[in-house]
């Protein structure tokens, strides 16, 4: 099991927050632990800390407008954790300026969820876009990716606005929380029902609306590449 923890807007427009435990399964996992502590974010009061945005800010997001953030989702990564997947032991810092300048700004550390937008070769022909949100965990390399172990409790990050976005930590975008096409999350009855119950503003999974960008693996690219 792992602790979760969510603030998120009301009908009335009041922050509703709740702590609960849920399963420890990679749905649960991916929807908790994208952005570590520390990273910071543009709002419509300036550059904030991931962890002091609350729901209602205005987030500038992909573009340059700001949109209202709605759903913050949060849990703690550490090494020591029992009962945890590898990847939910484990944190990516990207030292500053590794995909170009000031992208990061500054030192950047994710969680084991997080997807950025890349452009590389095969992207256009797999998906007709030029750029996708891949995992950053896929990148690992130990140079410009590299794995942390934390000895101590991290609290990680995951943010949700009306539809599926793009937003700058760091200066690097990465996506806010969408859970992908309902067919492929594999959730029973039961286990789909306590998922939901986490995002009290959406009442199905239909309610998260499309994807906005291409999703890839970095496998998919090898692969086209060596095709």
């Amino acid at each position: 099991m792992r602790k979760i923890e969510v603030a998120c807007l009301d009908d009335r427009g009041d922050i509703l927050d709740f702590t609960r435990l849920v399963p420890a399964h990679p749905v649960f996992d991916e929807a908790f632990s994208a952005v570590a502590r520390g990273a910071l974010l543009q709002t419509d009061r300036g550059t904030v800390a991931i962890e002091d945005v609350l729901p209602g800010d205005k987030v500038r997001v992909a573009g340059g407008d700001f949109e209202t953030l709605l759903w913050k989702g949060s849990t703690l990564i550490h090494a020591q954790s029992k009962g945890q997947s590898r990847a939910m032991r484990r944190l990516i810092r990207i030292p500053a300026d590794t995909l170009g300048i000031a992208r990061p700004m500054s030192d950047l550390v994710l969680g084991p969820a997080a997807r950025i937008l890349l452009s590389a070769p095969g992207v256009r022909r797999l998906t007709g876009a030029d750029r996708a949100l891949m995992p950053a965990r896929d990148f690992l390399d130990d140079l410009g990716f590299i794995e942390l172990t934390p000895q101590v409790p991290v609290p990680v990050y995951h943010l949700a606005f009306e539809g599926h976005e793009r937003f700058a930590v760091n200066g690097l975008e990465v996506e806010s929380y969408h859970p992908g096409p309902a067919k492929t999350l594999g959730l029973p009855g039961e286990l789909e029902e306590m998922f939901l119950s986490c995002f009290p503003h959406r009442r199905s999974l239909a309610d998260f609306g499309p994807t906005s960008m291409p999703r890839l693996r970095r496998a998919d690219l090898e692969m086209v590449n060596v095709a």
